[in-house]
């Protein structure tokens, strides 16, 4: 039997490179394997509510834009089966059955939840769906009867959440007959990938910090950012040594470079490995190691900026496509809800003769 995946992200913003790296490039390397079953991406527009209740139309209008963002980076709905969360009502059903094996305390013990908690600053005020939002997680996960999960590093205790549901509800439920498999993470192959950090030098490119640079963005904008980014603040000759670690604009280059960049935009050096040796030991400004990276991304995102533009000429085509593949994805997880009232015992249906 071949694999069911899905994957998705909320609808709060563009996606950026951290994204890319992250889990889109995955994605579309999944995507052109063909061997999988079905391939869901998901636009959570429903766990974007959870805190964004006041901000409504922030999260509606950029459905539009993080599909457009999907297609743009390689994902093909053609392929993959890419729809809003909020059309597909009986993930909604699952997240209620599924909140009665899961205790509040182990919630609050989620690492993901409590680093976005204090991230947030909700305090008190904490609302009661967000602190759900693993076993609405799971919900779609377990819905389509998903077996591997191209996630970040930062929602690995997600999958490891919706892993104990399944145990617990099968344990409790239906012992001779698993009703729900063990999803299994796909996670980018390095800490880098995992998590790439912002242009600040913080520890990880987010929407909510200010720090990215997104795959929307255009070449006078994506110019500034790198040229703006942190690098070595000891490095203030040219001649200084300089420190690669820490460095933003080499993360990025580890994350984006290739050998053959070189012997287009910087045939001074073979690989990486030479510039970042000259680095360190002194005699490499910030400027010519930025305008290296800035012709590497623009070689990146020229191709995306050229799918986007022809996206946004077929917006009303790309909604039809998102509210076709909604009632796809609802008739799918349909299904599997039956299997699971059956489990429960209150499909009550049966009863009829």
């Amino acid at each position: 039997m071949k694999d069911i995946i899905l994957t998705g992200d909320r609808p709060t913003g563009n996606l950026h490179l951290g994204h890319y790296v992250g889990s889109l490039q995955k994605r579309v390397e999944l995507q052109n394997t063909l061997s999988y079953d079905k391939f869901y991406v998901m636009i959570a527009d429903t766990q974007a509510l959870t805190d964004n209740a006041d901000r409504v139309d922030k999260v509606k209008n950029n459905i539009i834009q993080v599909a457009i963002d999907y297609i743009s980076a390689g994902l093909d709905p053609r392929k993959v089966n890419i729809f809003i969360q909020s059309m597909v009502k009986e993930l909604h059903e699952f997240t209620t059955y599924f909140m009665n094996l899961v205790t509040l305390a182990r919630l609050q013990r989620n690492p993901t939840i409590k680093e976005e908690i204090k991230l947030r600053g909700f305090g008190s005020s904490l609302p009661m769906g967000f602190i759900n939002y693993p076993i609405s997680q799971a919900s779609d996960i377990l819905a389509f009867g998903t077996t591997l999960v191209p996630v970040g590093e930062d929602q690995l205790p997600m999958i490891e959440q919706a892993r104990e549901i399944v145990n617990s509800f099968n344990f409790t439920y239906s012992p001779k007959e698993e009703v729900f498999v063990l999803p299994k993470p796909v996670v980018a192959q390095t800490k880098l990938m995992q998590r790439l950090p912002g242009i600040d030098g913080k520890v990880k490119m987010s929407k909510s910090a200010g720090n990215a640079i997104y795959l929307c963005d255009d070449e006078k904008t994506v110019r500034e950012k790198v040229m703006s980014a942190y690098t070595d603040p000891n490095h203030i000759k040219v001649s200084d040594p300089g420190q690669v670690e820490g460095n933003i604009v080499f993360a990025y280059l580890d994350a984006f470079c290739r050998d053959e960049h070189f012997k287009n935009y910087l045939p001074d050096y073979q690989n990486l490995d030479e510039l970042k040796a000259h680095y360190k030991r002194g005699g490499l400004g910030d400027v010519k190691v930025k305008t290296f990276l800035i012709k590497i991304l623009e070689e990146f995102l020229t191709p995306i900026r050229q799918r986007r533009e022809e996206c946004l000429k077929h917006i009303d085509d790309i909604y039809q496509m998102l509210f076709e593949n909604s009632e796809k994805a609802s008739i799918d997880a349909a299904v599997r809800l039956e299997k699971m009232k059956d489990a429960i015992g209150i499909n009550y249906k049966n009863l009829l003769n």
